[in-house]
């Protein structure tokens, strides 16, 4: 499954969840602690999917936007449990 996100780097603490009206439609909410340097936040958006989600790291890949904080990511996993859950998360 694909899923939209907007980052914010630098924030508090890492949270998934709520909405972003984007230039893609409705995207997920995404902040984690790691800046946007060297690509250590966009690691960091990988695992908190993956944490949010319920899958392995593995399982969670960056599409596109590698240097933007609009990203695609594919989330591998039964494609009915991700789509409830990233209903949940969007909130």
């Amino acid at each position: 499954m694909k899923v939209s996100v907007r980052v914010r780097p630098g924030a508090r603490a890492d949270i998934v969840g709520g909405h972003w009206d984007g230039p893609r439609g409705p995207a997920l909410l995404v902040a984690v602690r790691a800046r946007a340097v060297e690509g250590f936040a966009n690691a960091a958006v990988l695992a908190a999917l993956a944490e949010a989600f319920g899958v392995r790291r593995g399982d969670v890949a960056l599409v596109s936007g590698a240097r933007g904080r609009d990203k695609v990511v594919a989330v591998e996993g039964d494609e009915a449990v991700l789509a409830a859950r990233h209903t949940a998360l969007l909130g």
